[in-house]
């Protein structure tokens, strides 16, 4: 397959689709992808339509400006702007992937389909719990990380995402997600603290990077050593992925680590990250 969004996975009730295949063009590894879902103001499921034969593009600064597209809802017709899809590969590359243009005349739907000879394995069949296929540099090489099964004792409900459009609604995403986890009584400062702690609760500290860069190996460090003072569990977020040595010092301290896009939607970016999901926070 080429480096590119492969066939659509799956398609939404008026036939665009929905979810692909996706190769980075960096480190070449695929990932399944399915677009975030979220209600329109007429209440109708909407997800912003792939166009599955354009290649997606690495992300290397943000603007507020391009975060955004436009999509339009085929029950009530409304045109509006949402967060631009994005996948976080496991490289460390933010990739950005294409939506077709709501001018699009329908009958080009028929592109949805990959080249002959180009076929990605079907998403579903690659499953979304990080597993890499062979390409052409070789076999098939071992997932960054391996989700755990979920084994907390009571289920959580989904987490229901919302959409971001600041930089406050970035550090208001990871509080409520460290609520959905189990985490009671967050507490996000009016003012950053000069320790870069963005939300605590009992036994809790988390930092939110909400800017345009990378989090930095820095930043890590900083942060486990807070928790290390103040005996709490520490969880880092960020808007723009981690630099590749962050990556690998988070998983020597086991500082879990999540990854934010413009949807709302926390993802969990190595093993201590997906073990906080499986179990949730630990009871009082």
């Amino acid at each position: 397959m080429g480096e590119g969004a492969g066939k659509g996975a799956g398609r939404s009730a008026d036939g665009w689709a929905t979810s692909a295949v996706v190769r980075c063009p960096v480190c070449h590894k695929e990932h399944a992808y399915l677009a975030t879902v979220l209600p329109c103001a007429c209440g109708a499921p909407l997800a912003p339509p792939l166009l599955t034969d354009a290649p997606p593009e690495p992300l290397t600064r943000r603007s507020w400006s391009d975060e955004w597209v436009a999509v339009r809802c085929t029950s009530c017709g409304r045109q509006d702007e949402w967060p631009r899809p994005e996948l976080g590969c496991s490289c460390g590359t933010v990739l950005r992937l294409a939506v077709r243009p709501v001018t699009a005349p329908p009958d080009t739907a028929a592109s949805d389909t990959a080249v002959p000879g180009t076929d990605a394995p079907d998403a579903t069949a690659q499953g979304l719990t990080g597993r890499t296929a062979p390409d052409a540099a070789g076999p098939a090489r071992p997932p960054a990380h391996i989700p755990l099964p979920r084994t907390a004792a009571a289920p959580r409900p989904a987490f229901r995402p919302m959409a971001i459009r600041t930089a406050g609604d970035v550090v208001s995403t990871a509080a409520r997600y460290l609520k959905w986890l189990g985490f009671q009584d967050i507490v996000q400062p009016e003012r950053r603290p000069a320790s870069g702690i963005d939300l605590h609760g009992p036994g809790l500290i988390a930092t939110v990077e909400a800017t345009t860069r990378p989090a930095a190996l820095r930043d890590i460090e900083c942060l486990w050593l807070h928790g290390m003072s103040s005996a709490a569990a520490c969880v880092f977020f960020s808007l723009s992925g981690y630099a590749q040595d962050a990556r690998d010092r988070a998983d020597e301290l086991a500082v879990p680590l999540f990854a934010l896009d413009l949807t709302g939607a926390p993802q969990p970016v190595n093993g201590p990250a997906d073990e906080l999901v499986s179990t949730g926070a630990a009871p009082a």
